[in-house]
């Protein structure tokens, strides 16, 4: 039965998560906002909402940190791996030759350091962990690392968000405005709820299969709550928006690490990262790895044949890796 939940739970998501990203856009364009903003930072945000509320309710209500920190890292991993997607079903050559390249260089940047240092936070939990009440001592300097990188992002791309092209869904003009808000908040309480009750459905799978919280975080979960990310990307590549779609899956992969502190945050039980698997390093550098290879990548250029390129073949074999050695570590330890 919780392989039912769990499906119905993937459908919520993918349905509401396109239409929270369809809405965001049209809402970030009305209050003047450029594109580039709204993949960096809005679009990654509201599609990021699984992993937000996912991450929030395994820690109130399930009291299961692995999860969340599973999830996110998780996350991650899956949404480079659908860049090399991206990248293989565009006919019109590879995405690295988007007009904002270079902003997605700096977005990826940040990220790559957001999750250098949450990986160093893991390990050095292990063996000592200060904190401020019951938050750890990293939450402090995650938000603000996040918030210091949204805004160096915002003044990059001020100067060029006239210069965006973003092709639209479907002429917004003749959406009212209320409709257009109305639509945003329900779709993101479908996704609220979907998240509350997706980590209820992590914590029962883990029983059942006995392959514990974090590996069904790291893989069954991540896979889930990234499908907003997906769907809005491989939308946006249809109607041409290149961009945005690129722009989507690297800011969300920023802004999963700012979760990681609000988790933290609502954690009472100490700081959460002493409470989770060194699994999660083996994820995270996944994602390190996996960063390096799009930034190199995107300094390069390399080109396509067949539509395949080393970097976005890279990308998939790494996430090939991580979860079979996840699989190993997990089958060692029963």
């Amino acid at each position: 039965m919780v392989w039912i939940y769990f499906a119905i739970c993937v459908l919520l998501i993918l349905f509401a998560g396109r239409r929270v990203a369809i809405y965001g856009n049209i809402i970030a364009e009305r209050t003047g906002l450029g594109g580039a903003w709204i993949g960096v930072v809005l679009i990654a945000v509201v599609t990021s909402l699984p992993e937000l509320f996912t991450g929030i309710s395994s820690v109130t209500l399930v009291g299961a940190p692995d999860l969340t920190i599973g999830n996110l890292l998780g996350a991650n991993t899956f949404n480079l791996f659908n860049l090399a997607l991206l990248d293989i079903f565009n006919r019109n050559g590879t995405i690295l030759t988007a007009k904002r390249s270079r902003g997605y260089y700096l977005t990826a940047l940040y990220s790559l350091i957001m999750v250098s240092f949450v990986t160093a936070a893991i390990g050095v939990s292990r063996y000592f962990s200060p904190g401020i009440g019951w938050i750890g001592w990293y939450t402090p300097i995650i938000i603000i690392l996040y918030l210091y990188f949204a805004r160096a992002i915002f003044r990059a791309e001020r100067s060029v968000m006239t210069q965006m092209e973003q092709k639209r869904p479907f002429d917004e003009e003749k959406a009212p405005l209320r409709s257009v808000y109305l639509n945003f908040g329900v779709s993101a309480v479908v996704i609220i709820g979907a998240g509350v009750w997706l980590a209820i459905i992590g914590d029962q799978m883990a029983e059942v299969t006995g392959l514990g919280q974090g590996f069904v975080g790291s893989i069954f979960l991540a896979f889930t709550t990234t499908l907003p990310e997906i769907t809005v990307s491989f939308t946006a590549l249809r109607i041409g928006a290149i961009d945005l779609a690129v722009a989507n899956m690297i800011g969300s992969n920023l802004f999963n690490m700012l979760i990681i502190a609000i988790d933290d945050l609502l954690f009472v039980d100490g700081p959460i990262l002493t409470s989770v698997s060194w699994l999660h390093m083996v994820t995270a550098s996944a994602v390190i790895l996996m960063t390096i290879v799009f930034m190199v990548a995107l300094r390069f250029r390399p080109r396509r044949y067949f539509r395949l390129s080393w970097w976005n073949c890279t990308l998939i074999l790494l996430l090939l890796a991580r979860l079979y050695y996840s699989g190993v570590i997990v089958g060692a330890s029963t």
